[in-house]
């Protein structure tokens, strides 16, 4: 009985032991997980500090007009903060100052990417003249997308819009020119002349039945303009000689 008395008393002990040991561990892992964590922000907080202080540096080498310094920079702080986005900024406008084009456009989409409010003025001016470096380039399934943006952002800006158009549309892709009209009608629907515009080109391409609900539009837009009166009767009788003789 004393020996197993005594057995029964070490199991004890060892399972307070284990316990003791447990809750050391664990209390160890908690001490070791909160210093990370404090080591990190500390990291973060020297990344920042570093990240600003080359862009304080890049600005006053770039109102000095010092361009190169200053694009050495504005480098080294987007190396130590990659989302700084006004540095991506600033190198494209750097590089559009002295031509480097290919280059201020992998600015300028490093900026866009980081943007959230779709109608801030820089955010605006960037989807605008990145569209249009693209454009220049002929690399058209590229410049869509931001042109469709900027419009979207600014569609006032008809002038825009229209040599937006007209430069697809004069590459011989009508489609993109298609695309830049329907958000044009989307952004502005009360301007007929963009329902105009729109349907003149999807009747060239043949799509008559979409290019009558455009002029349609535009003459319920601008119920005094004959011209859009006249175009939707125009259409109305060509649909109606095509099924007249589709039907012999």
């Amino acid at each position: 009985m004393k020996t197993h008395s005594g057995f029964t008393f070490r199991v004890l002990g060892l399972s307070l032991a284990i316990s003791m040991l447990t809750v050391g561990v664990t209390a160890t892992s908690v001490q070791a997980q909160q210093t990370g964590a404090t080591q990190q922000e500390q990291a973060l907080a020297t990344t920042n500090e570093l990240a600003q202080r080359h862009y304080r540096r890049a600005n006053t080498y770039n109102n000095l007009e010092r361009f190169d310094e200053a694009i050495t920079e504005y480098q080294l702080a987007i190396a130590a903060d990659p989302n700084l986005a006004d540095a991506y900024r600033n190198l494209a406008n750097i590089f559009l100052s002295k031509e480097r084009f290919n280059e201020a456009i992998t600015m300028l989409a490093r900026f866009i990417a980081l943007q959230s409010d779709e109608q801030s003025t820089p955010l605006v001016a960037s989807l605008k003249t990145i569209g249009e470096l693209l454009r220049r380039a002929e690399r058209f399934d590229e410049s869509i997308d931001y042109d469709i943006r900027a419009i979207a952002a600014d569609p006032r800006d008809e002038s825009q819009i229209h040599l937006m158009a007209n430069r697809y549309d004069n590459a011989g892709d009508s489609e993109k020119a298609i695309r830049i009209y329907e958000q044009a009608t989307l952004s502005i629907p009360d301007n007929a002349f963009m329902n105009r515009n729109l349907g003149r080109l999807l009747e060239r391409e043949g799509r008559l039945q979409e290019a009558l609900v455009q002029y349609q539009r535009a003459a319920e837009t601008d119920p005094s303009a004959q011209y859009y009166r006249e175009l939707v009767q125009n259409l109305e009788a060509r649909l109606a000689l095509s099924a007249t003789i589709a039907q012999g």
